[in-house]
Order: structure tokens, then sequence, then C-alpha cells
């Protein structure tokens, strides 16, 4: 019988792994947000006629999903990487 290790999530190594995940799901949602813009007519005059605030909560809203949705499924990939080994 093998002996029980702890997750690779818990380790500095994890939280890094877990961080990078987190900064492409932020990259990936600005590039989603600016493409969004340029290729929707509507989108783009909502955003000019709400202003500045209207810029920032749009961009951050999408930055933020994306992110949180890639360091989900970088869990889902570090844990179900921890049952292979």
């Amino acid at each position: 019988m093998r002996a029980k290790k702890s997750s690779d999530l818990i380790s500095p190594t994890g939280i890094i792994k877990l961080m990078t995940h987190a900064m492409m799901g932020a990259a990936l949602g600005l590039a989603f947000s600016l493409a969004l813009i340029l290729s929707n007519p509507a989108v783009a005059n909502l955003l000019n006629d709400g202003g500045r605030q209207a810029v920032i909560v749009f961009t951050l809203t999408l930055v933020t999903t994306f992110a949180i949705g890639a360091t989900l499924t970088g869990v889902v990939f570090i844990l179900a990487e921890d049952k292979q080994s």
C-alpha cells in the first residue's frame, strides 16, 4: 500500500501553477473583451455612451470571470495530474 502524499495544490509549486492559470485567464478575458468591442458595434456604442466607468466595469467583469474560470480549471487539472501519478 502506498503512503498517502499531500496534494500538489498545497505546495508552493501548486500555488504558482494556479497563479499561472489565473493570469492566462485574465489575459484571455482581456483579449475577448477587446475582440467583442471591435467586432460588435452595438457593444462599442453602449460603452461609448456609458463613459469611462462603463468600459472599466465591462472589462473587469470579463477579466475576472475568465480568471476565475481558468483558476478552477487549473485546480481540476492539478488534481487529475495528482491522481495519475
